[in-house]
């Protein structure tokens, strides 16, 4: 859609809550044709809702959780925010404004994000509704890349991503494959460890068995709870902070 908008007479530009060196990487290693902005202390979004434009959800949790799957250091002095989307005039008409709101539906934030044709479909009816049309409203129901997996089934790649010692996240590391891949690797790893319980029980005394499943099973659960606890941590990005 980039060469669509440049077109129109637009530009594209990403903002990070990651700092700017962080987000040249990002732009070297998928290889982007438009700028990526770093704002770690949320100054755009601030901004945004200063002008009743747009505003975003951050998460003000710890980042323990994202850091277990990160080879870089996560680095979100006021948390990280949730994704947007605003398109704007030169003279300040929204043609296109969507934010995620963190919930259950959409696993805190973490999945559901609007396409690019649909995106720009809007775009472009603002732009040929003229000023008159007035700014667009906030678009809640958009036609989404992927709908978000059942919790449990996102909470078990979690933990098989862990290796089942504890949920670990599919935090972006340069070089490393795409979620969704990593997704479905951590996953496969699922039927050689129900795998082992069932020989475990079949040729070890099920008593110890039993206890070390149960063990297993409560430090898991404890793990998950703590970890999206803090994950859920979720607050609007007011122009006053």
């Amino acid at each position: 859609m980039i060469e669509k908008i440049r077109t129109a007479g637009g530009e594209v530009f990403a903002i990070s809550s990651e700092p700017q060196h962080l987000a040249n990487q990002a732009h070297e290693h998928w290889d982007l044709n438009f700028e990526n902005i770093g704002d770690p202390h949320q100054e755009v979004p601030r901004v945004c809702n200063e002008r009743d434009w747009l505003t975003l959800y951050a998460n003000r949790g710890d980042t323990e959780f994202l850091q277990r799957g990160a080879d870089w250091t996560v680095e979100h002095p006021k948390g990280f925010f949730q994704p947007g989307v605003l398109a704007v005039t030169q003279s300040s008409r929204i043609l296109y404004r969507w934010r995620s709101v963190p919930s259950e539906a959409n696993l805190n934030g973490t999945v559901a994000r609007p396409t690019a044709e649909h995106v720009w479909r809007c775009i472009d009816e603002s732009l040929n509704a003229g000023d008159v049309a007035g700014d667009a409203a906030h678009d809640d129901h958009p036609v989404i890349d992927s709908p978000p997996p059942p919790r449990i089934i996102f909470m078990a790649a979690l933990i098989a991503n862990g290796w089942f010692f504890r949920a670990k996240s599919f935090a972006y590391s340069p070089g490393t494959a795409s979620t969704p891949v990593r997704f479905k690797r951590a996953f496969r790893r699922w039927p050689p460890f129900l795998l082992l319980w069932v020989i475990g029980f079949a040729l070890l005394p099920q008593l110890w068995i039993l206890c070390g499943l149960l063990f297993w099973l409560a430090w898991i659960v404890i793990d998950i709870r703590a970890t999206w606890g803090r994950m859920d941590m979720q607050e609007e990005i007011k122009a006053s902070e």
